[in-house]
């Protein structure tokens, strides 16, 4: 199945009552799109997408395909029509300063980079949020951005960390059109990515 005819800006909402990292993602009009859950206590990364918060069919699947490092690369799986769209890979070293992504295909082609705009947001947002009572607002005023960029150059979408205690928000927005099989590639990869950023602060 591909996620297309979505209605953008989406909203990724995460849930500070359960210990897992699960998340809603709705839409511009607050319709359920999907629903996401981390697998916990797994030395691999694991996530499952549902359809909603009901969990009551799955529809995709993350998992790592190296133990957790930096060069750790996510496979992307559909499994309704039990298919693979490819796979998101960060990009090691780069990444500890100013988080980078590739997105490639399911021929493992480069289909697309996602970068953070501005690396000093997180560096502060880390800093900051170490001082006593003041580190409980960062996430009021800092909040990363990143672009996802196709191998024509183009800026096709903009995700960006909502003002909000602890980090529970996030919103993807579509620039230009895009092919719908790119699109959930595209998705797909974030949702993973939004996880790992997360948890880097």
């Amino acid at each position: 199945m591909v996620l297309n005819n979505l209605n953008y800006p989406l909203d990724f909402k995460f849930k500070i009552t359960t210990l897992a990292s699960d998340f809603n993602i709705t839409d511009k009009n607050g319709n359920a799109v999907a629903y996401v859950r981390q697998k916990m206590f797994k030395l691999k990364e694991d996530v499952i997408i549902f359809n909603d918060e009901s969990k009551s069919k799955e529809l995709f699947r993350i998992q790592a395909n190296k133990w957790i490092d930096f060069n750790a690369s996510y496979s992307l799986n559909d499994l309704i029509d039990k298919k693979n769209y490819g796979r998101l890979a960060r990009k090691g070293m780069r990444s500890i300063w100013k988080s980078t992504y590739n997105i490639l295909d399911s021929n493992d082609q480069p289909k697309f980079t996602v970068t953070e705009d501005n690396a000093w947001t997180k560096f502060f947002d880390g800093m900051v949020s170490e001082i006593p009572i003041i580190g409980m607002f960062t996430g009021y005023f800092l909040n990363p951005a990143y672009t996802v960029r196709g191998i024509d150059g183009k800026e096709y979408f903009k995700l960006k960390k909502m003002p909000s205690f602890f980090g529970r928000r996030f919103q993807l927005d579509r620039m230009i059109d895009i092919d719908d099989e790119d699109e959930s590639l595209v998705i797909l990869s974030l949702l993973m990515m939004v996880l790992l950023e997360r948890g880097r602060g």
